[in-house]
């Protein structure tokens, strides 16, 4: 696998754009993002499980039913969520503009919706400006980032990533972009996600795939507890590169899981390391489980405590929150087995051994603590499973972004 530049637009037949229409009118950024295939394509999607979701997510999931897609259109600024029925009249309007630009069919356009919620979308902004948006397609060289700079909301970082792989002895190409900074907690993460690929693949590989990967990484992200009404993770394969189609029998299937596996954890420590007011990408890894399921469980408890991530914020080695965030967790394990230690560029430091204080230099702890990826790692001595999750500390400017986020 080589990671390649490009982003969506990485993969053969991929096209995307991005330009501002001032759907919140407070902000100069560009909100309005469109990608397109010029083949049709083999499509999945996972979406948010919070009971309430916004008009998009019902659409997209109503389009995406078929399995096959061509088109995203995306907006920020407005949520489209709790907004009745005239936000499902938007929604489908979003759809028919875009297909109508791209003279394709309004049942193979995924609509996306980010920002304030409970707010009419004004969709006005986006018919006046559907034309220029098209336009935006052909600025080949800058399209990924225009549209991936148009879903983003309190985002500081533009998160995308783009690799090569072989298969059949063809070139396959991955390409994705994500937003995500607040809001987000396991259980499909906060987050808009949009993946191309060029590979031949039917699907129901694609869906498996997909899922398995979301598992794998966006399921394993927290910043601050809350769930999405909005949340998607959504992939699109136009088979360009000319593999033999991928099924979940192909002997070359687990390449592709194993290079989309890497493109979502890639995304999830970037949107990790943006959360909202963060400081530090903290990565929790649980070792030593007796399966998979209980190390997950425990490691997002750690990466989820408040009271963790204000620790790590002062680089306060307090390893005590650490076993209490996995006591209430719902996976057993023995407290009097478990040793925490803390990890980064600056070393490594055993703080916890066997449920109990271990001697340790406090002004080592600290320094290694004060970096900006720090690691928590828990040894339960129990079995040899381990798994990770990925989260940020929490300071002072996760309540600034958040107080006055709808004015």
């Amino acid at each position: 696998m080589t990671k390649i530049s490009g982003g969506v637009c990485a993969p053969k037949g991929f096209m995307a754009g991005g330009i501002r229409c001032g759907i919140k009118a407070s902000s100069p950024k560009k909100d309005l993002a469109l990608i397109y295939s010029q083949s049709f394509c083999s499509a999945a999607a996972v979406f948010t499980k919070n009971k309430v979701k916004s008009a998009s997510v019902i659409l997209s999931q109503e389009n995406i039913a078929d399995g096959k897609l061509r088109a995203i259109i995306a907006n920020s600024g407005n949520a489209n969520a709790c907004t009745g029925s005239e936000g499902m009249i938007s929604a489908r309007r979003m759809a028919q503009l875009a297909a109508d630009a791209l003279l394709i069919s309004p049942r193979e356009v995924a609509v996306a919706s980010t920002g304030v919620i409970g707010v009419p979308l004004p969709i006005n902004a986006i018919e006046e400006n559907i034309d220029a948006l098209k336009a935006s397609l052909l600025n080949n060289e800058k399209g990924h980032e225009d549209a991936l700079e148009a879903i983003m909301t309190t985002d500081t970082r533009k998160k995308d990533i783009s690799v090569e792989i072989e298969i059949g002895g063809k070139k396959v190409r991955i390409g994705a972009m994500t937003k995500g900074s607040g809001m987000i907690h396991p259980d499909m993460a906060t987050m808009l996600c949009f993946i191309t690929t060029d590979a031949s693949i039917i699907p129901s590989a694609l869906d498996l795939s997909l899922r398995r990967a979301v598992e794998r990484s966006f399921n394993r992200l927290t910043v601050d507890g809350d769930t999405s009404t909005n949340d998607m993770a959504l992939v699109m394969a136009n088979g360009e590169a000319g593999n033999p189609p991928l099924t979940e029998s192909s002997s070359d299937y687990k390449i592709f899981c194993e290079s989309l596996d890497y493109v979502c954890v890639s995304l999830a420590r970037m949107m990790a390391r943006d959360g909202e007011g963060a400081k530090k990408l903290l990565t929790v890894t649980v070792r030593g489980a007796e399966n998979e399921e209980s190390a997950v469980i425990l490691a997002k408890s750690v990466a989820s405590s408040s009271l963790v991530k204000t620790a790590c914020f002062g680089a306060d080695a307090n390893w005590g929150r650490v076993l209490c965030a996995m006591g209430y967790a719902k996976a057993d394990f023995l407290a009097e087995k478990a040793s925490v230690s803390y990890k980064s560029e600056k070393g490594e430091i055993e703080v916890c051994r066997e449920g109990q204080s271990a001697a340790f230099d406090e002004v080592k702890a600290k320094e290694i603590l004060g970096e900006e990826e720090v690691e928590i790692l828990v040894n339960l001595s129990d079995g040899n499973v381990e798994a990770s999750v990925w989260g940020c500390d929490l300071g002072y400017d996760y309540v600034r972004i958040n107080g006055d986020y709808r004015s």
